[in-house]
C-alpha cells in the first residue's frame, strides 16, 4: 500500500504509509521512521506542522466530505 491521507472532521490530517515530509524550503523532517503522523489544521498547535490536540479546545470546526 502507498500513502493514505485521512482528513478528520474537526481535527487533524492523518498521514499513513511510506512518505517523507518537507518544509517550504525543502528541509526534510526527521520522522524517526514513523508510519503514521497527524498534521495540524486548526493553526493552534504548539508543535506545527504536527497536531498536538489543540483543536479540541480552540473551537476549531471544519467538516470535510467528498462530493
Amino acid at each position: 500500500m502507498g500513502t493514505k491521507i485521512i482528513i478528520k472532521n474537526n481535527g487533524s490530517i492523518q498521514v499513513e504509509g511510506e512518505f517523507e515530509l518537507y518544509d517550504q524550503d525543502g528541509n526534510k523532517y526527521n520522522l524517526n521512521d514513523k508510519k503514521t503522523i497527524y498534521l495540524c489544521r486548526c493553526g493552534s498547535s504548539s508543535k506545527k506542522p504536527f497536531c498536538d490536540g489543540s483543536h479540541k479546545t480552540s473551537g476549531f470546526h471544519s467538516e470535510f466530505k467528498l462530493k
